[in-house]
């Protein structure tokens, strides 16, 4: 098990120039790095990857931004343009030798509301049928698709273990996970460790963040019980935190972080690493 940083933390967007962040993150302790690719023109991956050996810390996913317009579920040009946007990091992904993109790879992060179940089904149809089409690149590609649920504030579509789970049994590709995330399953799951546990070998990717979108281990998510299920189920994968803070302001904008969560963001960072160190001893 490989424990990682989101950049998203940091900066934003993450470009080339970026990667003088590898060498910090390596020192906190950290072994891999999750990088958020905005735009696949933000990047050189040959430079990244480079440079990511250089420091010695891996790359270890891509997290899909889907932003405005790309939209699984949307109309003809959103699922054409989100298509376009996630071939591309697919591609990238591979370059830089990262096994796997990550994220609410299904809609547009915000489009929440009430929709008729004959919508739902058609939505449904549709990010099933473009999910099959990444699928095959990704896996021509050797690159895992983990499908993240978010909380109900930021997604209609998929909030739950559950239905994350029929989605990827809908998709049918050896190259489609889940991604699970204790930030949004305190919102959405009723037994968070139980969550875990249901999902097993299908479990690709997981995030640990605070309750509060802050520092993993101070606030009151029961951690034991969600090292104790990862154990359980022999994850092998990434345990990255994603936590943010009003100092990157576009990213704080768009996840709702009005106030300071720790003094500075360094505590996050640091803090966080040797937490997780310690609760999966």
């Amino acid at each position: 098990m490989r424990f990682g940083l989101n950049s998203f933390l940091y900066t934003s967007p993450f470009t080339t120039a970026s990667v003088g962040l590898f060498k910090k993150f390596k020192a906190w302790g950290y072994d891999t790095v999750e990088i958020p690719i905005e735009d696949p023109s933000h990047i050189d991956p040959v430079k990244v990857k480079a440079a990511a050996d250089k420091a010695g810390i891996a790359i270890g996913s891509v997290c899909a931004a889907m932003g405005p317009g790309r939209d699984f579920r949307g109309t003809d040009e959103e699922q054409a343009t989100g298509m376009a946007y996630c071939m591309a990091l697919v591609d990238q992904a591979a370059i830089m030798g990262c096994p796997s993109l990550i994220g609410p790879i299904y809609s547009v992060v915000g489009k929440a509301d009430a929709v008729a179940p004959a919508q739902q089904k058609v939505e449904w149809a549709l990010v099933v049928k473009n999910l099959k089409v990444l699928a095959r690149h990704a896996e021509a590609k050797g690159v895992t698709l983990c499908i993240e649920p978010l909380n109900r504030f930021e997604t209609d579509f998929l909030n739950t273990c559950d239905q994350g789970l029929r989605l990827i049994k809908a998709v049918k590709s050896p190259a489609v996970k889940l991604h699970l995330d204790t930030f949004h399953m305190n919102i959405e799951e009723k037994n968070q460790a139980a969550a875990i546990r249901k999902a097993g070998k299908l479990l690709g990717h997981f995030h640990a963040c605070g309750s509060d979108r802050g520092t993993p281990g101070g606030d009151h998510i029961d951690w034991p019980s969600i090292v104790k299920a990862l154990k359980a189920i022999g994850y092998k994968g990434d345990v990255v935190v994603e936590s943010f803070t009003t100092d990157v302001k576009v990213i704080a904008r768009a996840a709702a972080i009005w106030r300071k969560i720790e003094p500075k963001r360094d505590d996050i960072s640091v803090n966080g690493i040797k937490f997780l160190r310690k609760a999966f001893k």
